[in-house]
């Protein structure tokens, strides 16, 4: 049986290192015949959450009025979320932290998620990215039944395509094909 997977690409750069690991994820997951769809959050107008509640009166629906009530029902649809941002300052990237605030809309429907998690970032260890796979699984922890299936590190890149050359991109596919 094929799943939905949903792949929030938070890199702000088209084709940029983590944006490409989402691309090899994605060509994988569909491989495994998954329904796969990636959004480029920062292609998308997303305000900021402004803590106003009108959700909570409203049954989910937000003052805003941008392209996050459309990205937040694809959310609750998928059977797979894969979250991805370069590393800025050992955290996620605003475009990608804004998305998330916003889905406390309807954060309660979004449930019952396998959760893969994409980073990269210039500095070659891991440890550099800990505090942002911490803040993909701070999310996480929100989402009822949620399970980390796996978490792709790249590291050591910096330039737009350094990826390319590493096995992080040949991980990023071969994790995309195991969504069964």
């Amino acid at each position: 049986m094929s799943k939905k997977v949903l792949i929030l690409s938070g890199s702000p750069r088209k084709d940029g290192n983590s944006d490409m690991l989402c691309d090899e994820f994605m060509r994988g997951a569909k491989d495994a015949g998954n329904e796969v769809e990636k959004i480029r959050v920062a292609e998308k107008k997303i305000g900021y959450c402004a803590a106003c509640y009108f959700c909570q009166k409203s049954g989910g629906e937000c003052a805003k009025k941008d392209d996050m009530a459309e990205i937040l029902q694809k959310m609750i649809d998928a059977d797979v979320l894969v979250l991805s941002s370069p590393v800025y300052f050992y955290s996620i990237d605003a475009q990608l932290k804004t998305l998330i605030d916003r889905t406390v809309a309807r954060w309660t429907e979004v449930k019952d998620k396998e959760f893969y998690y994409i980073a990269t970032c210039a500095d070659d260890e891991k440890a550099s990215q800990e505090r942002t796979i911490e803040c993909f699984r701070g999310y996480a922890d929100c989402v009822e039944g949620a399970k980390e299936m796996g978490v792709i590190y790249g590291v050591g890149v910096y330039e737009k395509g350094e990826i390319k050359d590493t096995s992080a991109y040949k991980e990023a596919y071969r994790m995309g094909l195991s969504v069964r």
